[in-house]
């Protein structure tokens, strides 16, 4: 490896940034990652100044390569030598069939891969403002948290009028203060995890009655209010639990509080009429996170409301809900092929920057254009993996991917994304699919070409 390369620039220490050091750096070239937070100084959202520090939830979803596309992203980023990946391996906690990790562990394990690599130089700044001149192969993954001259900056750059819109932050509860002669354990339809806990989730019932009072108070509840100068499209994978409350009565009971397959081990014979999840937080099991509850209720009105809950009459919270700001690009029309800025192209953008959404998805994101931003360094082209896999089709989305015309929004990985493939009719024995799992047979078929071409574009690379 040399190191008479000039370095390549990183903006931003979460893990889209975390994941392009780690890539360029095992290619040979040097570089320097700027991350603002450190001791005394942190953000709306962050606790620490560790690097890849997770703001919201700890989990990476599915695990489930086959039939899940952010499982087959998983796969994905493992096949290229994922840091991300390998510290989530590393530090997983139970939860079901998703990949759910120890927060804390988890940004410790990346920390010190990063300081421990003899080609990354961690520099703890704020970079006020568009980098120098002479910065000539940057990457900003400055995430949710942009800072605000960066983003008047980028903004002035491009002539864009906005980059901000909002997410929110669920509540944690202490495991301890869960009634567990209400509540039980058990992952939907049983399922095991990649850390084979089929009973990861901690269950909390509901009857109509309860739910309907529930519904009632979380529309009635007082909210933070946003100034007149704050836009707020919500991206709606992300909506705080009273906006679903607020967009009809039965929208929770069809998605976080859906009560299928779940059985009550107390009166097995009795549906509830919705179920509140709980996901394991940490490693020691000593934290629970609220599935889905992300909320903007004032703090009060949190734990008045969720004491609602039965299982949860008692519940501690470690943390309650929140808002924190985040930020992304019209990414479509402002970034090339290789996610850089047409306007200023030694200026390449990773994470949730671009318009995608979710830890693995930026952390994806991350790990691309450091693969772009080394090349570059070596005098060599490398085009974007083929749209036929997760992350190629992720880039396609955010650079023209979404319907002409339309708002662009932050896109999640999802099997719509990727080309389409004629449902099979047969299974590689020749016996007949029924028609009702073609569909699922149709994703892994999507999965194994997504594998196979994100390989052939390694190994090519």
């Amino acid at each position: 490896m040399s190191t008479s390369l000039s370095p390549v620039h990183i903006i931003g220490g979460g893990l889209a940034g975390s994941e392009a050091a780690w890539q360029i750096a095992n290619a040979g070239v040097p570089v320097i990652l700027h991350e603002m937070r450190r001791p005394g100084v942190t953000t709306d959202a962050h606790h620490t100044d560790g690097l890849a520090e997770l703001v919201c939830s700890n989990s990476f979803r599915s695990d489930d390569w086959e039939y899940n596309a952010v499982g087959l992203l998983h796969a994905e980023m493992r096949a290229l030598d994922s840091v991300i990946m390998a510290c989530g391996d590393a530090n997983q906690v139970p939860a079901g069939g998703a990949l759910a990790v120890d927060r804390e562990g988890f940004s410790q394990a990346v920390t010190a891969k990063l300081e421990a690599h003899p080609l990354i130089t961690l520099v703890r700044e704020e970079i006020a403002g568009l980098p120098p001149e002479d910065w000539d192969n940057v990457i900003v993954a400055t995430g949710p948290l942009t800072s605000p001259a960066l983003a008047d900056a980028i903004l002035k750059t491009t002539g864009e009028e906005s980059l901000s819109f909002f997410d929110a932050i669920a509540p944690i509860v202490h495991a301890e203060s869960i009634d567990f002669d209400i509540a039980w354990r058990q992952s939907r339809y049983d399922k095991a995890g990649p850390g084979g806990d089929a009973a990861a989730y901690v269950n909390c019932p509901m009857d109509k009655a309860q739910y309907d009072a529930f519904i009632d108070a979380l529309i009635d509840g007082p909210k933070t209010e946003f100034k007149e100068w704050e836009n707020v499209p919500y991206f709606d994978g992300c909506l705080p639990i009273e906006v679903m409350a607020e967009r009809g009565r039965e929208t929770l009971r069809h998605g976080p509080m859906k009560p299928v397959g779940l059985t009550n081990p107390r009166d097995p014979m009795v549906k509830a009429h919705a179920i509140v999840q709980l996901r394991q937080d940490n490693a020691l099991g000593t934290l629970f996170n609220m599935v889905g509850f992300q909320t903007k209720l004032k703090y009060g009105a949190q734990t008045e409301i969720f004491r609602m809950i039965p299982g949860l009459q008692n519940a501690q919270f470690a943390r309650l809900g929140g808002l924190h700001r985040n930020t992304f690009l019209n990414s479509p029309k402002l970034l090339d092929r290789q996610l850089r800025l047409k306007a200023m192209p030694r200026l390449r953008f990773a994470g949730q920057v671009t318009g995608v959404e979710g830890y693995v998805e930026s952390a994806a994101m991350g790990l691309l254009t450091g693969r772009l931003a080394a090349a570059q360094a070596l005098g060599r082209d490398l085009a974007p993996p083929p749209p036929e896999t997760a992350m190629g089709a992720l880039v396609e989305h955010i650079t023209g991917g979404h319907l002409e015309g339309s708002k662009f929004q932050p896109m999640n990985i999802n099997y719509g994304l990727l080309p389409p493939l004629e449902a099979p009719r047969v299974d590689a024995e020749g016996r007949k699919i029924p028609p009702k799992d073609r569909g699922r047979a149709k994703k892994r078929l999507m999965s194994v070409r997504a594998l196979e071409a994100l390989k052939a574009w390694r190994d090519a690379a």
